[in-house]
């Protein structure tokens, strides 16, 4: 199975600065608790975002970098998304995937994914990148979502929308 798992604010903001929107820690502790031991997949800016630097530890960690210069140690490296997609299918044959980022890698996976785990985070995090509204997508449909949660100040809900016309 393939999933895109992020988080968004009211607007369907998703980032500023190479940089997430809120610190939620209830929100990270469902992302490891997801993500753990399964196959993360991401663009290459995704990577350079997080600490150090270097890949999420305990997931195989599949990068896609238009640069064919560019290669990371402790990852795959892909460098055409054809390539990519056709790994996470691959992948997604025998294990879970989860696409983690950013906008432009959720925007092209989203046909291919079999839903989404989307926390929602009632406030404007003033974003410069935005992930599709997939309320207004007929190709998806929300089938799980949670009470509002305090998260660091924050409301949120933990939602799960399932794709009804996967590619």
């Amino acid at each position: 199975m393939i999933y895109s798992i992020l988080c968004v604010d009211k607007k369907f903001g998703i980032g500023k600065k190479n940089d997430l929107l809120f610190h939620l820690p209830k929100d990270m502790a469902f992302f490891r608790e997801k993500t753990k031991g399964h196959v993360v997949a991401m663009g290459e800016n995704t990577l350079l975002s997080f600490p150090n630097q270097k890949p999420l530890p305990k997931r195989t960690n599949i990068v896609l970098s238009k640069d064919k210069d560019h290669h990371y140690d402790g990852v795959i490296n892909v460098h055409d998304f054809n390539e990519f997609l056709s790994l996470l299918k691959q992948y997604g044959d025998k294990e879970d995937v989860y696409v983690i980022g950013g906008a432009s890698i959720y925007h092209q996976t989203l046909p291919y994914v079999d839903g989404v785990y989307l926390t929602k985070v009632d406030a404007d995090g003033e974003a410069e990148l935005f992930f599709d509204n997939i309320d207004k997508l007929d190709s998806f449909k929300c089938i799980e979502e949670s009470e509002p949660l305090l998260d660091n100040g924050f409301f949120i809900r933990f939602c799960y929308y399932q794709n009804l016309n996967k590619k």
